[in-house]
């Protein structure tokens, strides 16, 4: 055994005139047949020549086998090269196929799509590059592989966020619920992890298909499955942002009450953060002001000239014939946030218009001219209008909870403000109310009603954010922590907010790079406050990105699709929201076996 062990057995360049071999790939190969020889022995390599080929090539001479050699090494040279060739064609054909397959799922576009793509490539590759026709032809872009193609696709993104999800130390969720086209209930739940370097990760963990009762218990065992699925510990679970549901936030048997059971049943040391959705809650405080009925006036008024054709066509003739800048009215949708304002500010635009072709078709439009009317229409146009800029502030992905909290903040100033403004007869930033206050008397306006519902507004805003209000101090230590009182911060993080606000090197990284990014250099010798920031940046401040996918699953799935099975709607979703992930196709491609037509060998 010894003597085996220490026998020579590497490759000696003389093997290849004496046997006509070479060495490819750590094995000794035959120029003549291409056959392996398992062990580099000088007895077996001349076995094999001495009985498959020496009678063939017994009559050259050395210089003859040398040229002979060197001809059969540039002939196996080539057949590598064909069969690379191969391999690197029926992977750039996989490749593209997935490269595809998923621009076929971001746009909601059904698999079959695939088929009607291969054909427009294959006759652009006619007219523009037909020596590459076969090449083309190789992407399988079928029904079932485009379908293959996409799980294979969500799967790969799936994995990734498991592997992130590894290093986070602090996460949260927003999860909401509503119905597809088929009146399955979807439940859809997003994540927002934050690792140890403070890097957000912000992706979708599930979207579970429920087909009976949608209990707060059967919500909660989706979420359970989901959080424990991807394998995350529940002490790191740090907020919970819902719709508001009560099947969601009831504190015993909603989805709220039930996650911080789980949470005392865990031992976890730390409390769950619950939030009501800012966006609905937003939308929410409009209620307050009862100004429906000028709403359903002009609904109505909407409803008459857009339900009927003939009424709508004539409509927009009349538009056009008066020289109006607008050529339509939009509809009012109650689900889209921005409908109301946008209807009210075109009527407000277009009064005059709409009550002249109202009469023309024989409407009391005697309302519609009132001064009191007016006036209110004016006054919930130019409200709708501020409302709708702070929902576009709240809106996005990525957006951070101090982010959103500051720009209500501010909203609630701007209405202490419009209030004294508007008690004192002074409009400046309603331009509708101004509008109308010109065109009547200033006795008729009614300053002190409008002001009135403003301090309504403002009272229902700071009724209905008093838990955002209540994680002030928290919110500030990331927003801006050198301004913290310290007395007023958490005692474990008192200490480490004393050494930050003393370092003026960090306060001039805070002033360069901005509250967002600034959490990234908190030093790691200051623990505790890069914790708090790790916490306050994994919070969701609304279920945007919820009703975001809901928006992409009514595209996706719609009447025609209504057969589209569960796991391949849930495959679309989750490759139509990623963001911060992206599908990694070199190793999907990899880990297929691919053939390439006409050929008999696989890669």
């Amino acid at each position: 055994m010894a003597k085996r062990k220490a026998e020579n057995r590497s490759f000696l360049d003389k093997w290849e005139a004496e046997y006509l071999f070479t060495y490819v790939n750590d094995k000794p190969v035959c120029l003549v047949c291409g056959v392996n020889v398992a062990v580099s022995k000088e007895y077996n390599i001349r076995r094999h020549y001495e009985t498959k080929h020496h009678d063939k090539y017994k009559d050259l001479d050395m210089t003859q086998r040398s040229q002979k050699v060197e001809e059969m090494k540039r002939s196996l040279v080539s057949q590598q090269n064909m069969f690379k060739k191969a391999t690197s064609q029926s992977e750039a054909a996989v490749k593209a196929s997935y490269i595809v397959a998923a621009e076929i799922a971001k746009s909601a576009r059904p698999f079959n799509e695939g088929e009607f793509m291969k054909k427009c490539m294959m006759k652009v590759c006619d007219l523009v590059c037909p020596e590459k026709k076969q090449a083309f032809s190789n992407v399988s872009l079928s029904r079932n592989t485009v379908a293959d193609r996409t799980c294979d696709l969500a799967t790969n993104l799936y994995d990734q966020l498991m592997e992130k999800g590894k290093d986070f130390v602090a996460f949260s969720l927003a999860v909401d619920e509503s119905c597809d086209a088929s009146d399955t209930a979807q439940l859809s739940v997003f994540i927002r992890g934050v690792d140890s370097n403070l890097c957000v990760t912000e992706e979708l963990l599930g979207f579970k298909s429920m087909h009976g009762t949608t209990t707060g218990k059967e919500i909660f065992e989706e979420v359970f499955k989901c959080v424990t699925e991807i394998k995350l510990p529940w002490d790191k679970l740090v907020g919970l942002t819902t719709d508001g549901a009560p099947a969601m936030c009831g504190k015993k048997s909603g989805l709220v009450g039930m996650v911080r059971e789980k949470m005392r049943e865990e031992n976890c040391a730390g409390e769950l953060t619950v939030y009501h959705c800012i966006i609905h809650q937003e939308a929410l405080c409009a209620k307050a002001l009862k100004m429906e009925h000028v709403m359903t006036t002009v609904t109505q008024v909407v409803n008459f000239i857009r339900a009927k054709g003939l009424n709508h066509r004539q409509f927009k003739s009349f538009l056009e014939e008066c020289g109006s800048e607008y050529a339509d009215v939009p509809y009012h949708t109650e689900v889209r946030w921005l409908s109301r304002g946008k209807v009210l500010n075109r009527c407000f635009e277009l009064r005059e218009e709409i009550c002249q072709f109202l009469e023309t078709k024989g409407k009391d439009t005697a309302e519609l001219r009132e001064q009191k009317f007016l006036c209110e229409l004016a006054f919930l146009c130019d409200i709708s209008s501020h409302l709708d800029a702070l929902n576009l502030q709240l809106q996005g992905r990525g957006r951070i909870i101090t982010d959103m909290y500051a720009a209500v903040r501010a909203f609630k100033t701007k209405l202490c403000l419009w209030e004294n403004q508007m008690l004192q007869g002074n409009p400046c930033h309603f331009p509708c109310c101004q509008s109308i206050k010109a065109q009547i008397s200033t006795a008729v306006f009614p300053c002190a009603q409008f002001a009135e519902k403003l301090s309504v507004l403002a009272a229902e805003f700071s009724r209905r954010f008093a838990d955002f209000d209540a994680q002030k101090c928290k919110f500030e230590l990331l927003s801006n922590p050198f301004a913290v009182d310290v007395e007023n911060a958490p005692t474990n993080i008192q200490m480490e907010l004393i050494e930050l606000q003393c370092n003026d090197t960090l306060k001039s990284k805070y002033d360069a790079v901005g509250a967002a990014q600034f959490p990234r250099f908190i030093p790691d010798t200051m623990p505790q406050l890069r914790t708090q920031a790790a916490q306050m940046l994994s919070m969701f401040g609304s279920t945007y990105l919820c009703e975001q996918l809901f928006s992409s699953m009514k595209m996706t799935k719609t009447t025609h699709r209504r057969r589209l099975t569960d796991e391949h709607l849930r495959s679309i979703l989750r490759i139509s929201s990623a963001q911060s992930l992206s599908p990694d196709i070199d190793e999907l491609a990899s880990n297929k076996r691919c053939r390439v037509s006409g050929l008999g060998t696989s890669d």
